[in-house]
């Protein structure tokens, strides 16, 4: 294999991160035609979370809120460019050292796709197909063509590297050489370097000097030349020109690929046909709200969280975008009649409306990881039901379409409460990030047990059988929502000017209902806050204490909640894992 140390290592790094870039173009449009899910990278990715500990799911969480899903993206991105440049280097000096590289990586790929839940050989494809993909670009990029070849001539022609020799050294090694030649061509020895020369008898001429003056010369971009460079030798230049056109190509096939691959993996049909769907009308409508149920103060959370606003904590790194068309349920274990759903057959059984107010176990207290919807969907219990569900099954395992698992206990879906099947939420289809086509929506269980987005698949099973994702990881196989409360505003470090003041927020106890809040100032007494009204037990309510007289100075605000069964939340703090945080939520601001 030809050596290609004469490309510069800016112009190797270069041509790593474009044949990186082809790689994952063509692994996108391979995995859009086979299985969007087994794009190497977000498998890489999903790997990657999984195999993370809790301390450190848990802490990406709290710093990067939502977006810790896309800090993780960027981080795998540019860990994929920084290999993809040093594979470049590394083929600079050895196609074949770039190759292995580009190899392992395609390996690691490899090896994450088929390790998937439901992984098959299909999702080997994208992972071989971007290997063989980097490998030609890299082999065509870093091809010695991009070297060009000149003559050196002339008293300009570069001087040799002297190897490290000192001046006087190198002097003499230069008269050695050029007597050397002369011995070779019959001729006298020549004078050293730079002394004047007779001319030669044969011909009337001076004779050519041997080799040039002029400061230490090596090949372009630190290649050394051999230690004497004759005029008339080859010289070794990087054909800039022709190197970016290779550049540019390579960049354009990796775009093309990679488009193609986005439009491939459904992402265009999914939205079109949800945004196609035409709900049906509920054959249990929730109606509207009682007057009083939101107080409409400014900086309070509304009763109902817009979708825009509603949170999201989940393990997929890219969204599914399953297509309703396509979607279908399993539902099956220690059931008497499996049965498998589509979404016609979803949608076309009796649908409720229910207000429910969904949280994470991630919620520190005080934090935004909640919010209140309008769901519509079909009755989990009475779905089950219909199978045939066995007595001593206790566990509900629901699978999400990126396979992730959640487990749920049976019993709290089969008691009576609103446990949805839901397909719409606050009056249109499921968001796409929050499980288009179908999610479950389970009160009083935090999501981690009970909200499965993408919904695919169903099975009755027991909890001394089956673990759910979080469950080996050190959560609770069951996790009821706690009493908690929160102060809206004012928010934390706020500046009041003195005088009546509005303190206010939401309290929620799913499946309990809040029957009083109260609010303490600076460790003084507690104060009974003015309740909204809630349509049901299984939302959040708003409260508002309207007469505080702020006077100046810093102050430190409390609050804390008492639910329907005469539990008040206790103000021990205690961390969210293993099945979530206790503690009050308390703000301090200063009054100047």
């Amino acid at each position: 294999m030809e050596s290609n140390r004469r490309v510069p290592a800016w112009a190797a790094a270069l041509t790593g991160l474009v044949a990186g870039a082809v790689a994952i173009g063509m692994s996108l449009l391979a995995a859009g035609i086979v299985k969007p899910a087994a794009f190497p990278v977000l498998a890489v990715g999903d790997t990657a979370v999984d195999l993370s500990p809790p301390w450190l799911k848990d802490w990406a969480i709290r710093t990067f809120g939502e977006a810790d899903k896309t800090v993780l993206i960027a981080g795998v991105l540019a860990v994929l460019a920084a290999l993809a440049a040093g594979t470049g280097v590394l083929a600079s000096r050895d196609t074949r050292h770039g190759q292995a590289a580009l190899a392992v990586l395609g390996a690691i790929g490899l090896a994450a796709a088929l390790t998937r839940p439901g992984a098959g050989p299909a999702d080997a494809v994208p992972a071989l197909a971007g290997t063989a993909a980097g490998m030609v670009a890299l082999a065509r990029l870093i091809h010695p063509r991009f070297v060009r070849r000149s003559r050196a001539s002339g008293p300009d022609a570069p001087r040799p590297w002297s190897g490290g020799r000192t001046d006087a050294e190198t002097a003499d090694a230069e008269t050695a050489d050029a007597e050397t030649a002369d011995a070779e061509t019959g001729t006298a020895p020549s004078p050293a370097s730079g002394a004047p020369q007779a001319p030669r008898a044969d011909t009337g001429q001076a004779p050519r000097a041997d080799t040039a003056t002029g400061p230490r010369a090596e090949e372009p971009y630190g290649t050394p030349v051999p230690a004497v460079m004759r005029a008339g030798e080859d010289l070794h230049t990087l054909d800039r020109r022709a190197l970016l056109t290779g550049l540019l190509g390579g960049a354009a096939v990796a775009g093309a690929t990679g488009l193609a691959g986005r439009l491939l993996s459904g992402g265009t049909e999914v939205d079109t046909a949800r945004a196609g769907l035409a709900l049906p009308r509920p054959s249990v409508s929730a109606g509207p709200v009682p007057a009083g149920t939101d107080l409409k103060i400014r900086g309070l959370s509304p009763f109902f969280t817009p979708n825009a606003d509603f949170y999201r904590v989940d393990t997929a790194l890219i969204v599914p975008r399953v297509d309703p068309r396509d979607w279908t349920l399993k539902i099956h274990g220690m059931v008497d009649r499996p049965v498998e759903l589509t979404f016609d057959d979803l949608v076309r059984r009796p649908l409720v409306e229910a207000d429910v107010t969904l949280c994470c176990v991630s919620n520190e207290v005080g934090g935004p990881y909640i919010g209140n919807a309008r769901w519509l969907g079909a009755r989990l219990a009475d779905i089950l039901r219909e199978t045939g569900v066995h007595k001593d099954a206790d566990m509900i395992l629901s699978v999400s379409s990126d396979g992730w698992t959640c487990g749920t206990p049976a019993d709290v879906v089969m008691d009576g409460r609103d446990a949805l099947l839901a397909v719409a939420m606050n009056g249109e289809a499921l968001p796409v990030d929050h499980g288009f086509p179908a999610r479950q929506v389970v009160p009083g269980l935090y999501g981690y047990v009970s909200a499965t987005k993408w919904v695919t698949e169903i099975k009755l099973t027991r909890f001394d059988r089956d673990e759910a994702y979080w469950t080996p990881r050190g959560w609770a196989a069951r996790g009821p929502v706690k009493t908690q409360s929160r102060i809206d505003l004012p928010g934390p470090g706020a500046g009041l000017p003195p005088g009546r003041t509005v303190i206010a927020g939401v309290a929620w106890a799913q499946h309990k209902g809040v029957d009083a809040v109260e609010v303490r100032i600076d460790g003084g007494p507690w104060r009974q806050a003015r309740l909204a009204e809630a349509p049901t037990a299984d939302t959040w309510r708003q409260w508002a204490l309207d007469d505080w007289d702020a006077t100046p100075g810093r102050h430190t605000i409390e609050v804390r909640a008492t639910d329907a069964t005469g539990y008040t939340q206790t103000a021990d703090r205690t961390p969210i894992a293993p099945d979530g945080a206790t503690g009050l939520h308390t703000v301090e601001v200063t009054v100047a």
